[in-house]
């Protein structure tokens, strides 16, 4: 491992002198390409420098204890190398969870689906709690969030939201939220005061570019007819809205969000793209969790991953058995501590599974 670790370093060395050469600054292809390499590779040569530095703190303070007799001297040494040998421990920790294969769709976009599932109007009132749970903590990133598509049941619920989360690291965050969510609480329209369970599915795919997906064109079926909207909403009246219909899946997008048919087809084009994606990526993904004990990551669409249940202030992720009693801060888009712990939790089986073989 630290063979190959000293040649990253040398690499990045490499990369860093290639900044400053202008036959690469002339080039911004090449450039861009280069930043990126030494924005990815920073974090693995910074910790490893660390732990070789550790390394030698470790061995100053053994060659002190060795030659020194003042025992003033001899008790600093031994705090010294105390803290060196926690410090290279968890350095190596580190490093190990630096190195595991990185997801390449991390860096990409997101095309966030939420539907109401089981509950009727409270279900579709819950799901649009949360996409106003994932918007919270998308402004708190400085993300992006674009409406590509919604259906609201006319009291403030979303039946179906589908937008596109626009920043760094989106797919590395959100991706853990693929799944069913379940709201356990007293409906306001409940007069006896009894609590309802309810459920909104939640997907999470990446933003998938042409070159990823190639859709061959006798395949989808293009309708284009007039937007729609509710009451006293300005409604268009050209025949702007783009339908596609993906004939080997069923899948049907709509798009009316745009003003011109052109953008609501581009679109249209690059939900279908993305969809198609998460499908082929779930494939990949429950064929990789078959030859696995277990698989945190991104969970299946169908399993129940995280519970609400309002009247004990209590949030429950199934998947790592972690409650949390904080249920006001979760729903308004604190949600740092469940993705964290679910991270932590991936990568500590990935590293299981990687010692393993």
């Amino acid at each position: 491992m630290f063979e190959h670790l000293r040649d990253l370093e040398i690499h990045y060395e490499e990369v860093m002198a290639g900044l400053s050469d202008p036959l690469v600054t002339a080039d911004q292809n090449r450039f861009r390409a280069m930043m990126k390499e030494q924005a990815d590779l920073q974090p693995l040569v910074e910790a490893y420098r660390a732990y070789t530095a550790a390394q030698r703190d470790i061995e100053d303070a053994k060659q002190l204890l060795a030659s020194e007799n003042d025992e003033d001297l001899r008790s600093l040494a031994k705090e010294e190398l105390a803290d060196a040998r926690e410090r290279e421990e968890a350095l190596a920790g580190r490093l190990k969870v630096l190195l595991l294969p990185r997801d390449p769709n991390d860096d990409k976009n997101i095309v966030l689906e939420i539907r109401a599932g089981v509950g009727g109007d409270e279900a579709a009132l819950f799901a649009s709690e949360l996409f106003r749970m994932y918007q919270h903590y998308a402004d708190a990133r400085h993300w992006k969030v674009e409406i590509d598509s919604l259906n609201e049941n006319g009291i403030g619920g979303f039946k179906e939201v589908i937008a596109t989360v626009s920043g760094k690291g989106a797919y590395s965050r959100l991706k853990y939220e693929s799944g069913v969510h379940r709201v356990q609480r007293v409906p306001e329209t409940e007069s006896g005061g009894r609590i309802h369970t309810s459920t909104a599915s939640v997907a999470v795919m990446p933003e998938a570019e042409e070159f990823d997906v190639e859709i061959d064109m006798n395949d989808v079926r293009i309708d284009v007819m007039r937007a729609s909207g509710n009451g006293g909403q300005c409604v268009n009246t050209t025949d702007s809205a783009v339908r596609l219909t993906h004939i080997p899946t069923g899948i049907v997008i709509y798009s009316q969000t745009e003003k011109s048919q052109l953008q609501n087809k581009d679109k249209a084009f690059r939900l279908l793209r993305s969809k198609l994606y998460g499908m082929e990526l779930a494939r990949r993904q429950e064929e990789e969790a078959r030859n696995r004990r277990s698989q945190i990551g991104t969970g299946d669409r169908s399993e129940k991953i995280r519970t609400y249940n309002f009247p004990q202030g209590r949030v429950t992720e199934h998947r790592i058995k972690l409650t949390l009693y904080k249920i006001d801060q979760v729903i308004n888009g604190d949600l740092d501590e469940i993705i964290d712990s679910l991270i932590a939790a991936d990568q500590a089986e990935k590293l299981s599974h990687m010692e393993e073989e």
